[in-house]
């Protein structure tokens, strides 16, 4: 212990960790859209009929990208980036970056030794909620725009663009519709935020302490993917409610969105699209957590 005494303490500002965030969670999106786009289709896709006339388009996660590719062009598996960018900046940012300083705030200023996991639980549910909050209008786009497939030769998209997307919302909907499938957004958000951040945190701090294993890039890698895999089984049945709410705004609330999808499509339903789901964000978390830890020490400072 008198090594680890003599290291130099660090110590890092809410605008480097928010900055960090940021650039991590952005680049994540960057390389796993494709698979959120695939995700989205699937989600939103309805039941086969009896008489077989409306049997499924997509099929599995690989399928969906290829039947995209095919029928839209490799550029569609991008769309909604810009909307998804712009949601990563914020909302990756705050709930990233608040994290460790509500974290500080329910353990309370002297808190000695590990965290408890109740604690990162809370902690990371709060930055969840919250930033998701300000975040909803990025990822009501997003999801918009990625919902749109191949339309019929003469028919116009509804949507130019995210910025135009932000305007023909407010033009015709009204500025509250920004905030569409706020409820199962936030629930979504905050439950899956616990599931990543809690989880590396608790799975990270139990491998350090496994002889052998240090704070390296393989730790961040086996924590992230432990991240991943947690949120997605967490997260799936709000976050298929939230895409349907966004992707058709016919439903009437959360409740009638979900008694809906129960009633037409089985329970399985709120699982649809688990495998890119899982392919999206494990891989994003493994991304995001490595850049992150990174990105990081650019920002981080000796005291």
């Amino acid at each position: 212990m008198v090594g680890a005494d003599l290291k130099p303490k660090t110590e890092i500002s809410f605008a480097g960790t928010f900055a960090s965030s940021a650039l991590a969670a952005c680049f994540a999106e960057l390389c796993t859209i494709p698979l959120d786009t695939a995700k989205v289709r699937l989600q939103l896709q309805k039941k086969a009929t009896g008489d077989g006339s409306a049997l499924p388009k997509y099929k599995g996660m690989l399928g969906t990208v290829g039947t995209i590719a095919r029928e839209e062009g490799l550029s569609s598996l991008w769309k909604g980036i810009i909307p998804g960018l712009h949601r990563q900046c914020l909302y990756g940012g705050l709930r990233i970056g608040l994290y460790e300083p509500v974290k500080n705030l329910y353990v309370g200023p002297d808190f000695v030794g590990d965290v408890p996991l109740s604690k990162k639980i809370l902690a990371a549910l709060t930055t969840g909620a919250l930033a998701i909050a300000i975040a909803n209008p990025t990822d009501l786009v997003k999801v918009r725009l990625q919902a749109e497939g191949k339309l019929p030769s003469g028919v116009p998209r509804r949507y130019s663009g995210a910025l135009n997307a932000y305007a023909t919302i407010v033009r015709q909907e009204g500025v509250k519709a920004l905030w569409t499938g706020i409820g199962p957004n936030v629930m979504r958000n905050a439950i899956i935020n616990a599931a990543e951040l809690a989880s590396y945190d608790q799975v990270k701090q139990t491998i350090l302490k496994i002889q052998g294993f240090s704070d390296n890039i393989f730790t961040h890698l086996l924590a992230g993917l432990g991240a991943g895999f947690f949120a997605v089984c967490i997260g799936s049945p709000v976050d298929v409610v939230k895409s349907r709410m966004m992707g058709d705004p016919t439903y009437k609330s959360t409740l009638d969105c979900f008694i809906k999808t129960l009633k037409n499509d089985g329970p399985l339903a709120f699982y649809k699209g688990f495998i890119p789901n899982f392919g999206r964000l494990g891989s994003w978390n493994v991304i995001m957590f490595l850049t992150l830890e990174q990105a990081k020490k650019f920002f981080t400072r000796e005291v």
